[in-house]
């Protein structure tokens, strides 16, 4: 990077010399034939006052022949048809018309012009000033040898090049100074990294002057945070499985040790009691209930978590369906001495029958179960902005708030003591979960110990807008 940052660096300053060169010089070019041609034409109207058109001019010229063979500089005097009067360097018979002359034409037309161009009688570059007279009607005209800029060339090139050598030198200290300040925090940035050992929160890097080095520092930061922070969601979501199995062993292993021991005494032949063997029929019957409906209710989280399962939807009319469930809850709702206030919008939502069941069976079943004789749920059923708005609100025992986090984690329970003896699979809340992320819904649980809780749950009506 320091190599190619220099290097870019060197080509772009030799550029810019070299075109600030070109630029000075066409420039340079361009003053300097002004200047010439405004001192020309200065000179030209001095002669024009000097000159005897009158008498003999001839004899006038003649008087600068010495000033002009010096330089190898010629004047002509030129009438309006464009014939040659007299000149300082050659005969006229010698000379062709000059009308056709650009500087010529310039001054019939404006007063004064000038042009650039070799001389075929001199053989050299020279300059062309020409001036209309105010005294006759002929036109002055002045040449002189003129190279432009390119005699000065020589005498310029030594400094240019000392100049281009002290350029060169700065700016490739400057420049490898500034790669340094640039590089240096960058390698710094990849020393720290380099330090990590598996602990994501160990970086440390100091600020710069350079906005730019600051914002990769501040990313790598913010990146290393998410590594750590996805790392320890990983190992949650492993210990949560872990749990899982472990807790799903349990309660499996539970009903099948009662249904093996019930089993194993009803074929021993000990039991001889009709009335007997009808119960533990009973008990058999209910374990192996109790086993089914954890085993369909894990399948159920699976095939919501997969989402591969084909799901059949439909309009689903909440009120109806509201009305049957509480009907089939009342029996449990007498046994806890629990009141049940029902409040129902007709309302109709498009999605799947059993899982819509599912998902307020397991809400009001909870607001039930974890309430006191005498205690009241209210389930309210709302419309508001194209979603379906279900509350389940209850005056039980509440949640302390250091479980509302965990709540729906599968066979997590609050109160395990309570929970065993209300029945259940520990995986209700966590199907309800499911259930409202399939529908891309949202659920919100407010809770006080003592005082209840309330469970809100947002599913969209259709499932466009989910």
């Amino acid at each position: 990077m320091r190599r190619a940052i220099l290097q870019r660096f060197i080509l772009v300053l030799f550029g810019a010399l070299i075109l600030n060169s070109l630029i000075f010089y066409l420039l340079g070019s361009k003053i300097l034939l002004n200047s010439s041609s405004d001192d020309m034409l200065y000179m030209l109207e001095v002669l024009d006052n000097s000159l005897d058109y009158d008498g003999n001019l001839a004899e006038s010229l003649n008087q600068l022949d010495h000033v002009m063979d010096d330089n190898n500089s010629r004047l002509t005097v030129i009438r309006e048809d464009g014939t040659v009067m007299a000149d300082t360097q050659a005969d006229m018979e010698d000379l062709d018309n000059h009308l056709g002359r650009r500087e010529v034409q310039d001054a019939m037309e404006k007063g004064s012009g000038y042009a650039r161009r070799r001389s075929e009688t001199l053989g050299i570059d020279m300059l062309y000033v020409a001036l209309r007279s105010d005294h006759a009607d002929v036109i002055l005209r002045a040449a002189v040898p003129f190279s432009g800029f390119q005699e000065y060339l020589p005498l310029l090139f030594p400094a240019g090049f000392l100049s281009l050598l002290v350029a060169a030198a700065g700016s490739f200290i400057v420049t490898n100074r500034l790669v340094s300040s640039i590089t240096q925090p960058l390698q710094d940035i990849s020393k720290e990294m380099l330090k990590v050992k598996g602990d994501y929160t160990e970086l440390n890097f100091e600020h710069c002057k350079y906005p730019e080095i600051n914002v990769i520092a501040d990313t790598t930061m913010k990146m290393s945070k998410n590594v750590k922070d996805y790392l320890n969601q990983i190992e949650k979501e492993r210990m949560i499985r872990q749990e899982f199995f472990s807790n799903a062993s349990h309660e499996l292993k539970t009903p099948i040790t009662s249904i093996q021991g019930y089993a194993e005494l009803l074929e021993s032949g000990m039991i001889q009691d009709e009335a007997t063997k009808a119960d533990f029929a009973s008990r058999i019957k209910k374990e192996a209930v109790r086993m089914t409906g954890l085993i369909n209710d894990i399948l159920m989280i699976s095939r919501l978590e997969a989402k591969e399962a084909e799901v059949t939807f439909s309009d689903v009319r909440i009120s109806v369906l509201l009305e049957e469930i509480v009907d089939s809850l009342k029996p449990q709702a007498a046994e806890a001495q629990v009141f049940l206030h029902v409040d129902c919008q007709p309302i109709m939502i498009h999605a799947n029958l059993q899982q819509m069941r599912e998902l307020i069976t397991n809400l009001i079943s909870n607001a039930i179960k974890y309430n006191r004789p005498g205690g009241q749920v209210w389930i309210n059923v709302r419309e508001t902005d194209g979603q379906m708005v279900l509350r389940v609100r209850d005056n039980g025992v509440g949640i302390p708030s250091d479980s509302l986090d965990r709540i729906f984690e599968r066979f997590y329970r609050v109160d395990k003591g309570r929970s065993r003896k209300q029945g259940g699979t520990g995986l209700g809340l966590s199907i309800v979960k499911h259930i409202v992320n399939f529908y891309h819904g949202t659920i919100h649980v407010t809770s006080e110990p003592d005082a209840g809780s309330e469970f809100t749950v947002f599913l969209p009506m259709s499932r466009e807008k989910a």
